[in-house]
């Protein structure tokens, strides 16, 4: 059996999206020009929660949130099975500022393949990452967030699980070492 450390219990989890929340809004103050969009599977959780969150601090119900399936797009997308979902991205995104958002930072290549799906859909002004948790000694590729939750140093056998009541009745991320 692993042994587990809880990094973030329900009450440290939403202090964190809350002040991820502040963040975004002390550097896009309307979102005017900003749009959040989610990488698929897990980022579109905290992007959802963030951007529910983001519209009753600042009032704003036309902040513009959206999901980005980077299944092919990945660099081992041959050499695993892969199950694609769904992108929803209704608006433009050519000259805006986005925020791409995902629970973990971990090699960097979900980023990257959610980089050259962006592009697909148009050039962005600006992107920005935030994270939910950083884990950051273990990155294959020059990739570091603009926001994060929480960074942790991890070594590579170990696991970040990210638990959303939406799914499983309870907001919680540990560490599991196996």
């Amino acid at each position: 059996m692993a042994a587990a450390k809880i990094l973030l219990n329900q009450q440290n989890f939403e202090i964190t999206l809350t002040r991820l929340c502040h963040q975004l809004i002390e550097t896009h103050n309307t979102f005017e020009n900003t749009v959040i969009i989610g990488l698929q599977p897990r980022g579109v959780f905290l992007s959802k929660r963030i951007h529910k969150q983001l519209v009753q601090l600042t009032k704003n119900k036309n902040i513009l949130c959206g999901d980005l399936d980077i299944t092919f797009y990945r660099d081992d997308f041959r050499q695993k099975e892969l199950i694609p979902n769904q992108t929803n991205i209704p608006f433009i995104i050519e000259n805006k500022n986005v925020v791409l958002v995902d629970d973990v930072l971990f090699t960097g290549r979900t980023i990257r393949a959610g980089l050259d799906a962006l592009l697909a859909f148009g050039r962005p002004k600006q992107v920005e990452l935030l994270v939910l948790i950083d884990r950051r000694f273990s990155r294959h590729l020059p990739i570091q967030p603009n926001y994060v939750g929480k960074t942790i140093d991890s070594i590579e056998t170990q696991n970040v699980k990210v638990e959303w009541k939406e799914t499983d009745r309870h907001d919680k991320v540990t560490l599991l070492n196996t």
